[in-house]
């Protein structure tokens, strides 16, 4: 029995790996004599989150709607699907986390998704950390770094910041970057985090470059999530479910080449 399961095991990280060298992203260039390394990623095979790798953002109120566990499924294709739907007469959608599981500074992230169709939620891929509700280091000490929000249903993509807490010393600032068909199939948004600079990417080609805040020096988590308000239109126009779906979401550092 054990080795059958160490040989399942052995099998499903092959698929995962294969899988990972199967579509390659559009990297910026690195520095002379520096490459490009994974470092964690997740391809969302099976049929059940990785709980080593996520968490679930806990049930309950959430803006517009509320968040639920049951929003969040693997589909068996190898996608991670966050459902917008009525649970009851609460309109329910989900987040899932790396927090306390991985957080890291710098490098480039990068998710391939695709796109909820209907109004009243956005879908969202970001990072960020407890820092975030400091004051008094600009960014530097946490940063809400929101590499894609899309609570439009048109070409238009939103990067932003958030920094020094959500209260009265609240800082941010944002850009709708445009993105002609980005509403349509599979997309990478990627974010380009240096230590001086953020550089943000949809397919590979760069839309905005920022210092806003400082620049964040901490380690941080990423979440996948969807969320109901008015920003993104009205819920009950919508035709639900709805889905956002996840192909995979990759981390690389910088390392020496070889």
């Amino acid at each position: 029995m054990r080795t059958l399961t160490a040989v399942v095991l052995v099998a499903c990280f092959a698929a995962s790996f294969a899988r990972a060298n199967e579509i390659r992203d559009q990297l910026p260039a690195p520095p002379d004599g520096k490459s490009w390394k994974v470092i964690w990623h997740d391809e969302f095979e099976g049929d059940s989150l990785d709980e080593t790798k996520w968490t679930y953002r806990p049930d309950g109120k959430r803006k517009g709607g509320w968040w639920s566990k049951k929003a969040i499924s693997l589909d068996g294709d190898g996608h991670l699907v966050i459902t917008t739907f009525m649970g009851g007469d609460k309109p329910t959608d989900g987040c899932v986390t790396t927090q306390g599981k991985f957080e890291h500074s710098f490098g480039y992230y990068v998710a391939r998704v695709k796109l909820q169709k209907e109004p009243g939620h956005w879908s969202a891929f970001w990072i960020t950390g407890t820092g975030v509700g400091r004051v008094g280091d600009g960014g530097r000490d946490g940063t809400e770094i929101d590499i894609m929000e899309k609570p439009w249903l048109d070409d238009r993509v939103q990067h932003a910041f958030h920094w020094d807490g959500y209260g009265k010393d609240h800082k941010s600032e944002g850009f709708k970057a445009k993105v002609p068909g980005v509403m349509d199939g599979w997309r990478t948004f990627g974010l380009l985090w240096l230590p001086d600079e953020y550089i943000f990417y949809v397919d590979g080609k760069e839309t905005w470059r920022s210092k806003a805040g400082g620049v964040c020096q901490v380690p941080q988590y990423m979440l996948l999530s969807d969320e109901i308000g008015s920003w993104a239109g009205d819920i009950t126009k919508a035709k639900l479910p709805d889905r956002f779906l996840v192909d995979y979401v990759r981390v690389y550092d910088l390392v020496d080449a070889e």
